[in-house]
């Protein structure tokens, strides 16, 4: 099961199928998206493809009949209506449509009206409605799709369409089970199974002997994940700098080159990357220092032109060459801005204490970190916030509890209200954690361009000795997913911990199970699903979720989803009522 390849064949084909010639590919927001995860425009620019466009800023484009229209969009009658007007005044010869989901009879019709001049070659439908990340790894880049607990009605139905997409991508048609304690989970999954029986016709792949399986997952189940620092490249990437589409902007990081204002992050076009992604920080200036060395070398070699033979070399190996002077500059200067943040903010430390809010039971001790870490200025505000948060969901119930204490030391330190307000909601929120919580517990349950190799290696050295392998202090955490997984592997995965929707029979042996989280995944997660696949041939996972998140956009989805109400309007919370003698909360309680 692999989405990212599933994807690729997908465009691929769309663009075979249209024959020899020029072409132009015409997108939406999404399917732009979709399409630039999955191929670098380089790779599109050998199949012939030739101009790219979007629907809605192309009604004033010039008509260019000699080329072949390519359109891939995601199936909104917003995107209808637009396609609709293009073809009544088609600019280009011809035109080969491709929907990304299921498209209405009705939305058919229109377009088969608007296409006057029978310019239209073929319409279909190629399962591409989500963001493929990696091979096991999707997103569907929904922010905020929770508002005052319940769905947004446009992001439930997009988080439909998106898991029927991956669903018949991977020609699975699987057993739905969901988080019995979560109605957003609930609701998607019985939303998922009445489309998979209405288009029953698309669904028609045998089970066999083993059977496919769709988990829904909610994000509550485990707050604690999203919340933590991470110590593997690609994780801290999305932590540090933040990861858009395989896409890192450095507009702003010191001596970042100026030409280099967003770079790609693609296992598929960085062989560096692919095989460093999951590698711990404290491993990464070694990995560095070998990259840097190779390209040296290569250097050096290029600086001999005596013959007309060097002359050929240098021209043949000239691509390859600049390439990797690319991804060394890429690397060098984002290992270089990354432990310039962990230095900067103290962000070892606050790893440790964080690992220990999560891992251990040492209430004392670490209110006693906290406090102390709270009243030092090199750490950021956010990093503080976070820190108060780990302890409210760690601790909410412990007698000796001072939620209200450390936040009364936020405000002493200027964090700003906004991540002082999510703290109450947070508590909130996390208040319906505690029964899963207990479920899986209780269960088997400097400037960087100037950097040398020696400073590289250096840096890496300095503030990561000691740190490789899983029993490091920073990596203690494992997320509950794993858990979960070790169960459905066993076959102990709780009919009334995770029903089955319709009262379907969870009967027969899994191997390909498809992940979906309410409220989004992490890199962690991710991290977690590889390792286990890798550990148990027998299955095959792929995860997904409505975003993925880094510890800034999961606090920014938890804020929408306490504070809105499905309309989108603010909902009151009460103010609090408790004596400042007593230490308590009506929300922490």
């Amino acid at each position: 099961m692999n989405i990212l390849l599933a994807v690729r064949m997908y465009i691929s084909k769309m663009i075979q199928d249209s024959g020899p010639g020029m072409k132009v590919l015409l997108m939406d927001r999404e399917t732009i998206g979709v399409v630039s995860v999955a191929y670098a425009q380089s790779e599109i620019l050998q199949k012939e493809v030739y101009l790219f466009e979007q629907i809605d800023k192309s009604g004033h484009g010039p008509i260019m009949k000699h080329l072949k229209c390519v359109v891939f969009l995601r199936p909104s009658q917003e995107n209808v209506q637009l396609l609709a007007t293009e073809l009544k005044s088609p600019r280009y010869g011809v035109y080969y449509i491709y929907f990304s989901g299921i498209i209405s009879k009705a939305a058919i019709k229109v377009l088969a009206e608007s296409d006057e001049q029978e310019v239209v070659r073929e319409i279909q439908e190629f399962y591409a409605d989500f963001f493929a990340i990696g091979p096991h790894l999707f997103s569907l880049n929904l922010e905020k799709p929770i508002h005052g607990m319940e769905w947004n009605p446009n992001s439930l139905q997009r988080s439909v369409q998106g898991v029927l997409s991956v669903l018949l991508s991977l020609k699975k048609n699987p057993i739905i089970r969901y988080q019995h304690f979560s109605p957003l989970a609930r609701r998607l999954a019985e939303s998922i199974r009445d489309t998979v029986l209405k288009e029953s016709s698309l669904f028609h792949f045998q089970r066999g002997e083993s059977v496919p399986l769709l988990l829904i997952l909610d994000r509550r189940c485990d707050p604690i994940t999203p919340l933590l620092n991470q110590w593997t490249y690609q994780a801290m990437v999305h932590e540090l700098l933040t990861i858009k589409n395989n896409r890192v902007s450095l507009v702003g990081v010191p001596g970042a080159p100026k030409d280099m204002s967003e770079v790609l992050l693609s296992a598929e076009q960085d062989e560096f990357y692919a095989n460093n992604m999951y590698l711990n920080f404290g491993d990464i200036g070694q990995t560095i220092k070998s990259l840097m060395d190779e390209f040296q070398a290569k250097a050096k070699s290029h600086q001999k032109v005596e013959s007309i033979a060097d002359m050929k070399a240098f021209v043949e190996n000239y691509p390859q060459f600049k390439k990797m002077s690319g991804a060394v500059t890429k690397h060098v200067t984002l290992v270089g801005e990354l432990s310039r943040v962990v230095t900067q903010h103290n962000l070892l430390e606050i790893s440790e204490a964080e690992q220990e809010l999560s891992c251990q039971e040492e209430h004392s001790q670490s209110l006693t970190k906290i406090r102390r870490l709270l009243a030092t200025d090199q750490i950021r505000d956010i990093d503080a916030s976070r820190l108060v948060f780990l302890y409210a969901i760690r601790y909410n119930k412990h007698p000796n509890k001072d939620i209200l204490g450390l936040v009364e030391l936020l405000r002493r330190r200027g964090t700003p209200d906004r991540l002082i307000d999510v703290k109450f909601f947070f508590s909130y929120y996390a208040t319906s954690v505690d029964d899963m919580l207990r479920y899986s517990n209780s269960g088997e349950t400097v400037s960087s361009s100037f950097l040398t190799t020696k400073d590289v290696t250096k840096i890496t050295e300095k503030i990561f000795k000691g740190l490789k392998g899983v029993e490091n202090v920073f990596t203690q955490h494992s997320p509950v997913l794993k858990d979960i997984m070790d169960n459905i592997v066993k076959g102990r995965l709780s009919e009334d911990a995770f029903p089955a929707a319709g009262g379907e029979s969870t009967a027969g042996r899994i191997q390909d199970v498809i992940i979906f989280m309410v409220g989004g995944v992490t890199h962690e997660e991710s991290f977690a699903v590889h390792q286990f696949c890798r550990a148990n041939t027998g299955i095959r996972i792929v995860l997904g979720g409505t975003l993925i998140h880094n510890s800034q956009s999961f606090m920014t989805d938890v804020e929408a989803a306490v504070r809105y109400s499905a309309s989108g309007t603010s909902l009151k919370y009460p103010q609090n009522s408790a004596s400042s003698g007593s230490g308590r909360h009506p929300k922490l309680t």
